[in-house]
């Protein structure tokens, strides 16, 4: 998927911006260009693949063409960032993982102390981050709007 970008030159002294219009909230900041864009690009795809799962609809790009004529850029320069489309495939795949024993068992009593099946304790293991106290936050699209 290509979406465009609308970026914002840096200066000496301010960083590059980029903004995905597409994505509400959707944004980064660097030092170059190069940094700025590969930010976006890693933004895009946690804001797609927090959307996706809320349950919620990805939304189609626009054209630059769109983009460039929101009074909201004027002055500022465009281009256009990949997200890869296959890292948000949400087919249900089987693996096999290799554990010590001692390391499985305290997996399936944690999964079991959360009400949850091994595969379903290990998901949400991954889609948890800790927060400045070490607790467990669950990722989520930060939006706009909110």
């Amino acid at each position: 998927m290509r979406y465009p970008i609308a970026i914002e030159i840096g200066t000496d002294t301010a960083a590059y911006g980029v903004v995905v219009p597409d994505l509400p909230g959707c944004f980064s900041a660097g030092d170059t260009l190069d940094e700025a864009i590969t930010g976006a690009e890693e933004a895009a795809a946690a804001w797609i693949d927090a959307t996706l799962d809320a349950g919620e609809a990805i939304p189609a790009a626009s054209s630059i063409e769109a983009i460039t004529a929101k009074p909201d850029f004027a002055g500022w320069a465009f281009g256009v960032i990949a997200v890869d489309p296959a890292a948000f495939d949400g087919t249900v795949e089987r693996v096999n993982i290799t554990l010590p024993r001692r390391v499985l068992l305290r997996l399936d009593a944690q999964a079991h102390a959360a009400g949850e099946s091994r595969s379903g304790y290990i998901a949400h293991l991954t889609m948890t981050v800790p927060d400045a106290s070490g607790h467990a936050v669950r990722l989520e699209r930060r939006d706009s709007k909110s």
